[in-house]
């Protein structure tokens, strides 16, 4: 698998649900590209040791020469890392911006997805797939798969390439799919 050079987005959007080969396939296509930054979006959750067996695992499967940045700050990194990137996941951005209100929320997601269409270098995006099943009982549950689902879906729409990961196997949903029209 080669990452195609002449696509008119640098931007690959991987996604798929729990364990289901997401992350494991974003890495494998970062293999092909040199001198690549793996950002791992998420909040450090020191006192949460099934977080911390999941961090180990990432950790020991990527090559030890990519620079790894820890934030839930994306937007900082899109504004300084001009090199080829890995976000490794969207959902710790759907997280650093849960509470903030539509307008605000908004504003933040303009800004994301201006920063991702500028960038020139590869970007890779790992997403979540949730919502296919259960409707959560709290508000901020439910909050979080539709800002999820609505960002995925414009992240989605400015790639040139999205792959669905699913039972350890990926599909290149570009090749076997139509955008629904609006």
């Amino acid at each position: 698998m080669e990452i195609k050079d002449n696509n008119l987005s640098k931007i690959i959007f991987i996604t798929g649900g729990t364990k289901s080969g997401k992350s494991e396939f974003a890495e494998y296509l970062g293999r092909n590209i040199k001198k690549l930054t793996y950002v791992a979006l998420s909040e450090e959750r020191k006192n949460d040791s099934n977080w911390q067996k999941k961090i180990i695992i990432h950790r020991k499967r990527r090559p030890k020469d990519w620079k790894l940045i820890e934030t839930i700050n994306i937007i900082n990194v899109l504004k300084n890392e001009k090199g080829h990137i890995l976000i490794d996941s969207i959902g710790g951005f759907i997280m650093e911006n849960i509470d903030k209100n539509d307008e605000e929320w908004n504003k933040n997601i303009f800004l994301f997805l201006d920063l991702l269409k500028k960038r020139v270098n590869t970007t890779l995006i790992v997403g979540e797939q949730v919502g296919w099943s259960l409707v959560s009982e709290y508000e901020i549950g439910n909050r979080y798969i539709e800002r999820l689902g609505d960002l995925q879906k414009r992240i989605t729409n400015i790639s040139g390439e999205n792959w669905l990961t699913i039972n350890g196997r990926a599909l290149n949903l570009d090749n076997i799919s139509f955008k629904i029209p609006s």
